[in-house]
């Protein structure tokens, strides 16, 4: 990974980043794969260690008596090894543990799986399972029944369970012949039975809570946990994929290795020493391939799944189109490719739980929509392992009783406190507030060495069906924290997803209730994204415009890099008098966007003038085009690879160019490679090489159908430097100065394309001369509601008009400091008018228009869609080989197709002539010969030419009929004579009625 500890530029200063000729502010976080910047994606995971009960309506299918209500839990181990583990409710009362191994689903009964985790009499294992339900007498039979179904399957003792367990499962572990039954039970038991923990009595005291909380939500007395909930929820971090397939392939590879060295002590017999290992090692696959398809494709190629719902889309390309979308690729967290195939939305649905954690506005629409979202500008992703040894001695320090001890109250008035998925003892009702409080203290103030991004959770008893109650406490890597300010000790704390429930955070200052409220937010505006932080004004604005700017600020023209000579990305786009805003969010400054501008302060009039500016489409002044408004160009670069071009092996192919060849000499240099800076027109020599042994020159011509400028040519070598520069990239610049059909937008979600250049001397001006830059249409605000445009506008106006630069933060205005007022009174202290309106006058009469006119500055955006890209035009060109329809694709030359719909259109037009052109003429038109008295289209054939005349015409004869005269030309598509063709040679006979 690019800046990791293993990486050329770890610890580098943005001095020697720039020595390196590497970007200033690299950041890093990226793998390097064929040349693609790839980000390895983050997903969202079920929260580990953590029972969840839920139902499914599918689990009934799983066998006689299974009910649709279980237990989940996805448990990982400190390395990140993760299986998830169900526990199933069936109608008989009885409970049945289901776990995944290698991709296949095994069932085991709940009294075999406790029964030989530990050596206690029966009836220890009866009460411990019946703690705090000791009156349920329904609950107590089933247990008593779980326990005889052990008792029936003649195993009395621990070794007898697990002598049953090992025999019933070996078949499908693949264990060494030599295993004992009861070492493959202890297999199934460490590595598919609650894994996280690695004491067997804490797994029995685990599976006894989670039954516990089965049989309560069976019967309705606790709550269905959403699993679809950000508080049910943690993040699968890059470097724990990495983990855990390397642990995987690892395995992988040590098998094929005692393969190897089982195969050749078959054969004869051999010692181990380190050339025989060696050897061993060297004909095992190869160990870092996997690797590379995996970072390559994103897809992952497992055997055990690692406990994850997909197994493709787990990398994506870090494209730096400009900085904001690359920003965005590493704050982006998807729900998993699994869910964007369900039918329901309630997956993408957002919950109240998220806030704070996921951007409200950051999310894409269409088919992504609610599964692909952005973490907020202050959420971490905790990343740290830290130890806990400590924390259980502390926990009955200050209260808490010992699990196999008895608390001094009846368990039903006691909490359960479980520590990272492993439960730890019992806590009093009324005194497990105050250890929860006490807890926080020592998170905030770090006494007792307690962790700073621990999450103290206490879920209290209702009396209703609410969520289970009990103490957690999670201190485990991956989960979501945000910093909020702590009231009572006036210090910043880190919150998580499942303690923020049980927590009273204000937002603003007024909003905060003496003795109710314990937490405040550190600005009103964390609740939003890096992109939805940069739009101003948003709070002003109709919801669905911000999520619009979202989407389009990561598609705008800007200045993505500053070391653009120097790399070979395939695309580029470069702005080339991109401008700072003059009215900007504070967080514009705090990331440091003016180092990477992505637009133009314009004057935009809200004017409807001439017509042109229809439906989101707008005039913009020719002279401002002329001084460069918007003017940008795409680099490209072309890779040339010569060792891939040798046709014949041997063949010595260099780059150069035919001694006095006039044609190509004066357009590439004698290394057969253009000039830099020079003018390449399309079908100009582009790149020549030739073949020393032949003596052969090959000349490629410039493909594009776009005039180009070689910005860079660089001989390339080898990954160690010692190849023969057989490799050579040249970056073309492509200029792009806006054209109409070009696409803009403003911050505020108002896109629209250029659609005329009009000439300054007719567009409108103001009372002292000024001639707008855009011409804005009037109707684009009242259905869109952006008033934070209109805002905007008011501000840059003021902006410019005082030297200043003014803050556009959200939620800084509120209705009775109203934006409009505070503009307002700026505008009118510059002598303007108070609501931003000007007189103007016709540029084509001069006459003064009746209404004033709304004229501002807009900080404008140009987005990557340009005209030169999308249009597609074909008079005739290239044709499908089979039907002979002209073939479709841009890139091929090839026509749009004209489909049943536009032929409705013109028999709805009374044009139905016109159909005969473009079905036909234009299409496959083409001739058959059909015989009129079989109706045969295959029959009729060419006479043969006769010896004894040179000249005679040859006329075509039906072979079935021997007739000539009945032979008629008929125009039909192509396409028809093949079907007939086709039909013919299933023996299928067509025949046709000519009138």
């Amino acid at each position: 990974m690019v800046k990791s500890k293993l990486c050329n530029l770890y610890g580098f200063s943005p001095q020697d980043l720039m020595q390196h000729r590497e970007e200033e502010e690299e950041m890093g976080g990226y793998f390097i794969i064929n040349g693609l910047e790839k980000v390895i994606r983050m997903l969202i995971m079920p929260r580990r260690n953590f029972p969840l009960a839920m139902t499914r309506q599918k689990w009934k299918n799983r066998g006689p008596g299974f009910t649709e209500y279980g237990v989940v839990m996805h448990c990982v181990k400190d390395e990140h090894t993760a299986i998830n583990m169900n526990l199933h409710y069936l109608e008989n009362g009885c409970v049945m543990v289901n776990f995944i191994f290698r991709k296949e689903l095994f069932f085991l009964p709940l009294g075999f799986a406790l029964k030989a985790l530990v050596n206690f009499p029966d009836y220890q294992i009866f009460e411990e399972l019946v703690k705090g339900r000791e009156d349920d007498t329904f609950y107590a039979n089933c247990v008593t029944e779980m326990m005889r179904a052990v008792v029936d399957a003649g195993c009395l003792t621990q070794q007898n369970v697990l002598d049953y367990l090992g025999k019933s499962f070996r078949v499908k572990l693949n264990l060494p012949e030599w295993y004992s039954n009861e070492q493959a039970a202890d297999f199934i038991l460490s590595n598919c039975i609650c894994i996280h923990l690695t004491n067997r009595t804490e797994k029995f005291y685990l599976l006894c809570m989670m039954t516990q909380k089965l049989y309560a939500f069976a019967k309705g007395e606790c709550m269905e946990d959403n699993p679809d909930s950000l508080m049910n929820h943690e993040v699968l971090t890059p470097g724990q994929l990495f983990l855990m397939f390397l642990k995987e392939r690892l395995e992988t590879w040590l098998q094929s290795v005692r393969f190897v060295l089982e195969k050749r002590a078959e054969k004869a017999d051999v010692t181990l020493n380190t050339d025989s290992l060696v050897k061993a090692f060297s004909l095992a696959p190869d160990f870092t391939k996997p690797f590379e398809y995996l970072l390559a494709t994103g897809n992952l190629r497992s055997k055990t799944g690692l406990g994850m719902l997909q197994a493709s889309g787990l990398c994506v390309v870090g494209d730096k189109l400009n900085f904001i979308r690359y920003l965005s690729h590493f704050r982006c967290i998807h729900r998993g490719a699994a869910f964007s195939q369900m039918r329901t939305t309630t997956v993408r649905k957002l919950l109240p739980e998220s806030w704070g954690f996921l951007c409200p506005v950051d999310t894409p629409d269409g088919e992504p929509c609610g599964l692909m979202n952005h973490m907020t500008a202050l959420c971490e992703i905790v990343t740290e392992m830290v130890p806990v040894r400590d924390i259980p001695p502390l926990l009955c320090s200050l209260g808490v009783t010992p699990i196999d001890a008895a608390p001094s109250r009846p368990y039903s008035e006691c909490y359960r406190v479980v520590l990272d998925g492993s439960m730890v003892g019992w806590v009093e009702q009324e005194l497990a507030p105050e250890i929860a409080q006490t807890l926080r203290r020592f998170k905030i103030t770090q006494e007792k060495r307690f962790p700073a991004r621990a999450e103290v959770v206490l879920i209290p008893m209702t009396g209703k069906p609410s969520l289970y109650p009990g103490l957690f406490i999670f201190t485990n890597p991956c989960r979501m924290v945000r910093p909020v300010r702590n009231l009572s000790y006036g210090r910043n704390e880190w919150i998580g997803t499942l303690e923020q429930i049980f927590m009273n955070v204000a937002t603003l200052e007024s909003e905060v209730v003496p003795g109710v409220t314990t937490h405040q937010e550190l600005f009103p505006h964390s609740i939003l994204s890096v992109v939805a932080n940069l739009i101003p004004f948003s709070d002003h604005n109709q919801s669905p415009r911000n999520m619009y700017q979202c989407q389009m600020g990561k598609q705008t023209m800007g200045f993505p890099v500053y070391n653009y000579k120097d790399r070979s990305d395939n695309k580029l786009y470069h702005l080339h008098t991109p401008q700072s805003p003059l009215v900007r969010p504070s967080m514009y400054d705090y990331y440091g966007m003016d180092s990477y501008p992505v637009g133009t302060n314009s004057i935009v009039a809200v004017i409807s003038y001439s017509g042109y500016d229809m439906e989101d489409a707008m005039i913009v002044n020719k002279s401002s085009w002329q001084r460069g408004f918007a003017y940008g160009s795409v680099i490209k670069a072309e890779s040339i690879d010569l060792s891939l071009k040798a046709s014949r092996a041997g063949d010595n192919l260099v780059f150069g160019i035919k001694p006095g060849d006039p044609n190509i000499g004066e357009k590439l240099d004698a290394d057969g490679l253009p000039f830099v800076g020079s003018i390449l027109q399309p079908g100009d020599p582009f790149y020549s090489f030739m073949n020393l042994n032949t003596g052969e020159t090959f000349t490629v011509y410039y493909p594009s159908k776009e005039v180009g400028i070689v910005d860079n040519v660089r001989l390339c070598s080898n990954d160690r430097g010692t190849g023969k520069f057989k490799k050579v990239c040249i970056t073309v610049r492509v200029p792009r100065n806006p054209t109409i059909g070009d696409k803009f937008a403003s911050r505020h979600g108002q896109k629209g394309i250029l659609s005329q250049l009009w000439p300054v001397e007719d567009m409108p001006f103001t009372e002292n001369g000024m001639v707008p830059d855009i011409l804005f249409n009037p109707h684009g605000f009242p259905s869109r509601m952006t008033i934070g445009m209109l805002i905007e506008s008011m501000a840059g106006k003021s902006a410019a008009l005082h030297g200043v630069s003014y803050d556009a933060t959200p939620f800084t205005f509120t209705e009775k400091k109203s934006a409009l007022k505070y503009f307002g009174e700026t505008l009118a202290s510059a002598g303007y008018n108070f609501f931003g309106t000007e007189k103007m006058y016709s540029g084509i009469s001069g006459v003064e228009l009746e209404a004033d006119i709304f004229v501002g500055v807009v900080y404008y955006q140009r987005l990557r869609h340009m005209v030169s890209d999308k249009f597609q035009v074909r008079t005739t060109g290239p044709r499908d080989a089979v039907t002979n329809q002209p073939v479709k694709g841009r890139n091929v030359e090839g026509g749009i197709r004209f489909g049943e719909m536009e032929r409705d259109a013109l028999l709805a037009h009374g044009t139905s002539f016109l159909l005969q052109d473009r079905l036909f003429n234009c299409s496959d038109g083409s001739v058959a010969y059909v015989c009129t008295s079989c109706g045969s289209m295959t029959s009729p054939v060419l006479e043969k030419l006769s010896r004894s005349s040179v000249t005679s015409s040859r006329r075509y004869s039906c072979s079935i009929c021997s007739e000539v005269d009945t032979i008629e030309v008929v125009p039909v598509p192509h396409v028809f004579r093949y079907f007939v063709a086709e039909l013919a040679a299933m023996n299928i006979k067509t025949k046709l009625n000519v009138e």
